[in-house]
């Protein structure tokens, strides 16, 4: 009766014990699995983290970049403005100096005196004596074949032109009176013809007739005066006057 009792208490000691390891042992396997995926997230977590980390480094760098690119081509566009703006003001100087150039040149030109013919040789003088005049000679002669061109040794405006000498008298034959600025006359005188007429305008080297031996005159030449007046008795050195104004006689 009590071995029994004691087999039966055995065995139920017995199946207790197994029991309980068995618990333990699945209490064990649960405790190890939790902490497994507790590792395992805390692992992707840092994973992750470090991942946009990173992503975000990439991305501040390609912005730093880029402001870099942007603010090179700003300089760039800058510098490019200003280069332009450079020789845009280069050129508007440039063409203010051409044209001021131009106009000064145009006025020289226009304010020039010339000889009254090409080709010359220069024969009576300014006051100089002689048994062909009544009194000294009152211009320059330009020794000339008749024919040869008599140009207006300056602009101005005809006030006296045809024989006689254009009012002057038959000494001088045929023969041109200009009026320029200041109070200046020239005369051209001993003409074989005349192509010009009074109150004219003419220009600087314009033709105003051809040389002759009108007149007065012991052979082919261009009688040239400068006057104060229209009229004879005003003449001053015409050799002298035009070496003032930059004529090389």
């Amino acid at each position: 009766m009590s071995q029994r009792v004691t087999s039966r208490f055995s065995r139920t000691s017995l199946i207790r014990t197994r029991a309980a390891v068995l618990a333990a042992g699945m209490g064990a396997s649960v405790a190890l699995g939790a902490g497994v995926a507790a590792a395992a997230d805390t692992t992707a977590a840092s994973s992750a983290a470090g991942a946009v980390q990173a992503q975000a480094a990439v991305q501040a760098e390609a912005a730093k970049v880029q402001a870099a690119q942007a603010e090179k081509a700003a300089e760039a566009r800058k510098a490019a403005a200003a280069k332009a703006a450079k020789a845009e003001k280069a050129a508007a100087v440039k063409k203010a100096a051409a044209a001021k150039k131009k106009a000064a040149a145009a006025k020289k030109k226009a304010a020039s005196w010339i000889d009254p013919v090409k080709s010359y040789k220069l024969s009576a003088s300014f006051a100089q004596n002689g048994g062909m005049w009544a009194s000294k000679h009152s211009g320059q002669d330009y020794a000339v074949p008749t024919g040869t061109p008599v140009l207006a040794a300056h602009g101005g405006t005809v006030v006296k032109a045809g024989g006689n000498g254009a009012g002057d008298g038959p000494a001088y034959g045929n023969a041109v009176v200009i009026k320029h600025g200041d109070k200046t006359y020239s005369q051209y005188a001993h003409l074989s013809s005349v192509n010009v007429k009074a109150g004219q305008v003419v220009k600087t080297g314009q033709k105003i007739a051809s040389s002759g031996n009108t007149g007065n005159s012991s052979g082919p030449h261009l009688h040239f005066e400068i006057r104060t007046s229209p009229n004879y008795g005003s003449a001053v050195d015409p050799a002298k006057f035009l070496r003032s104004k930059g004529v090389h006689l």
